[in-house]
């Protein structure tokens, strides 16, 4: 045999991952949000892309767009609305296959930092510089925008630190304490970095902080949980020796150690209990009672409904699918003011673009209804009697009920919520491994499983606390075969402590 170079062709096959393959897979697992904001951006930047309007046509159409003259171009297909797929009855056909693959200018905190605390009169305390303080001259800060905002943790300091203080050298230290505090109202520097930073002493800095802890919401400044339990104890006049003890043990109290407690606090049975009731009642939060950042609610994707002759509808969510459309009469008449080939070229991909991403869109949705009703027939015992016949399911049976790959249904799943008769659900919540029945039964659900020993822990009475065993023995009753360290497991993951801690418990409570 010959030995050198030489050149041979060879054939062979291999899988490609186009930009638009990428593109298709990427909008697979986007959440509604995500989704929203990504279709926003493909309209800024492609001019073929129109959003629908209400009336069905598109919210703008090219100013002075002549009729379609048929030049230049070669006509696309309309692929129509990728939101025309949002019901059950339009399920693609066989041969349609899935995508399956391994007031301008806010006035914001900087601006209203621009005027002096000093020079705001107290009457208006969120006067800024654009403001009018009689709430009629500036644009955006009317009377009833100013009514209708809420303080946040730092103004609600701040004023009282105007107020109550007089003196500029504590009025200073008291903002750089301010300044150190964390959204639950904790101090989370320390008094030598405050005291450094200033060129103060530490008396000076100790004398104002202690001052800033009698500030509304009490327990503000606090440098830890006990601290914060103390002030607020003090402002209740209930600080005696006793709570003292027990507030400088708290980690006794997280134990369930009760008859430790009791010999460190020299009380019995009932006062203890009295002491641990006041604990409760307080706030180990104080500050979040101004957190204005609340969470949006969730959106479900996909809708469930009972039928009149109760089957279930399953049907995507309207309101959040992004109706999207190709502005065909903006192309036709392109053609009139393209004058180089690279201009036609470009309208071309566009155009490209465009068709593909409406297509990609309506796969999208399609593949979203199918996961969905194969999840919906399979659990419809769950959505008629409740948690505890969830079934056992896992992505591979899905992925073969529908004839797609694995990965697809982990994609589809992937942040994406469910609205029940029962509730909102995220499409991965009804994927629970199996637990083995007894004499060959039929297998439960993990998440039923942990619906049982929750209930059976809720159940108990105070003085015959079941035991990780004695769960075990119960289940087992009930067909269900588990082992002692899963049931463990599984009572940790609903922070469910153990028998011992719930003992010492609801001993206090007795």
């Amino acid at each position: 045999m010959a030995l050198g170079p030489r050149l041979v062709q060879k054939q062979s096959q291999q899988l490609v991952m186009t930009p638009q393959l990428q593109q298709a897979i990427k909008l697979l697992q986007m959440s509604n949000q995500d989704l929203a904001t990504f279709i926003e951006n493909e309209i800024q930047e492609n001019p073929l892309l129109e959003r629908e309007s209400a009336e069905g046509g598109f919210e703008q159409e090219a100013d002075g767009a002549p009729e379609a003259t048929g030049d230049g171009f070669d006509a696309a297909p309309d692929p129509g609305d990728s939101a025309d797929h949002a019901a059950a009855e339009n399920l693609p056909e066989a041969q349609d296959q899935p995508l399956d693959t391994d007031y301008e200018n806010d006035y914001t905190n900087d601006d209203r930092a621009a005027v002096a605390d000093d020079d705001r009169p107290e009457q208006f305390p969120d006067w800024g510089s654009g403001g009018d303080p009689r709430g009629g001259g500036g644009d955006g800060f009317g009377l009833e925008d100013r009514l209708s905002s809420e303080k946040t943790l730092r103004e609600h300091i701040v004023f009282q630190i105007n107020v109550g203080f007089e003196q500029p050298a504590e009025r200073m230290i008291a903002r750089a304490l301010a300044d150190q505090l964390d959204e639950a109202g904790y101090l989370t520097g320390t008094l030598d970095d405050v005291a450094d930073k200033l060129g103060v002493g530490m008396d000076a800095v100790e004398a104002v902080l202690a001052r800033c802890q009698g500030f509304d919401p009490v327990g503000v400044f606090a440098r830890n949980l006990a601290e914060c339990l103390a002030i607020q104890l003090r402002d209740r006049d209930r600080f005696d020796p006793a709570m003292a003890t027990l507030i400088g043990n708290l980690e006794l109290l997280a134990k369930r150690d009760i008859a430790q407690i009791k010999r460190l606090c020299k009380v019995d049975d009932e006062d203890l209990a009295d002491m641990v009731a006041e604990i409760r009642a307080l706030d180990p939060k104080p500050g979040l009672a101004f957190e204005n950042n609340v969470a949006p609610p969730v959106v479900p994707d996909i809708l469930v409904r009972r039928r009149a002759d109760g089957t279930w509808q399953v049907e995507l969510n309207a309101e959040t699918l992004p109706r999207v459309l190709v502005n065909q009469t903006y192309f036709a008449e392109i053609p009139n003011g393209a004058r180089t080939k690279a201009e036609r070229d470009y309208v071309n991909e566009r155009m490209t673009s465009a068709n593909w991403l409406v297509r990609a869109l309506h796969q999208r949705a399609t593949t979203i209804l199918k996961v969905a009703s194969e999840i919906v027939g399979t659990q419809a015992d769950f959505f008629e009697k409740g948690v505890q016949f969830l079934k056992p399911l896992t992505l591979r049976d899905v992925a073969d009920a529908i004839g797609m790959h694995e990965s697809t249904v982990s994609r589809v799943t992937s942040s994406k919520f469910m609205a029940t008769p029962r509730g909102v659900f995220e499409l991965k919540y009804f994927f629970t491994t199996a637990i083995a029945a007894t004499a060959g039964g039929e297998s439960h659900s993990a998440e039923s499983v942990r619906h049982r020993i929750r209930k059976m822990i809720e159940g108990e009475a105070p003085r015959a606390v079941l035991s990780d065993d004695k769960i075990v023995a119960l289940l087992s009753g009930e067909g269900i075969e588990i082992a002692r360290r899963t049931v463990a497991k599984y009572r940790e993951s609903m922070h469910i402590p153990s028998s011992a801690q719930r003992r010492r418990e609801k001993s206090i409570r007795l």
